[in-house]
């Protein structure tokens, strides 16, 4: 996920787009832009933040546990900056920021993938 401010967003958008050889699309959810997957089906994202916001690269980890994935994110150093509806904003040891997300991509990709933790 990259991030930009209102006032940068659309310069941003377009750069990332013709640096990746992407067409940009509307997008029903205002707020985030999708561009064309990364190797690895890896989502690259842009998303609009809020005024003043610095622009930042973030990274969305998805789960189909959020409380118990940031009780375990937590155990190992990271700390809850923000919860909202169904999704935590953490930072990790050194200050980066990070979200962990419910599901949000196709349920046989996750599963294919996804790591189970004891």
């Amino acid at each position: 996920m990259i991030d930009h401010p209102q006032e940068s967003f659309d310069a941003a958008a377009d750069f990332w787009a013709g640096a990746q050889g992407a067409v940009r699309s509307a997008n029903p959810d205002p707020p985030y832009e999708s561009l064309d997957r990364l190797p690895g089906n890896v989502a690259f994202e842009l998303q609009r933040t809020g005024s003043g916001t610095p622009p930042r690269v973030h990274l969305d980890l998805e789960t189909d546990d959020v409380p118990a994935e940031v009780a375990r994110l937590e155990a190992l150093g990271a700390t809850v900056t923000e919860r909202a509806d169904g999704w935590v904003v953490m930072d990790d040891p050194g200050g980066m920021v990070f979200c962990v997300v419910p599901v949000w991509t196709d349920q046989e990709d996750f599963d294919r993938h996804a790591i189970t933790w004891d």
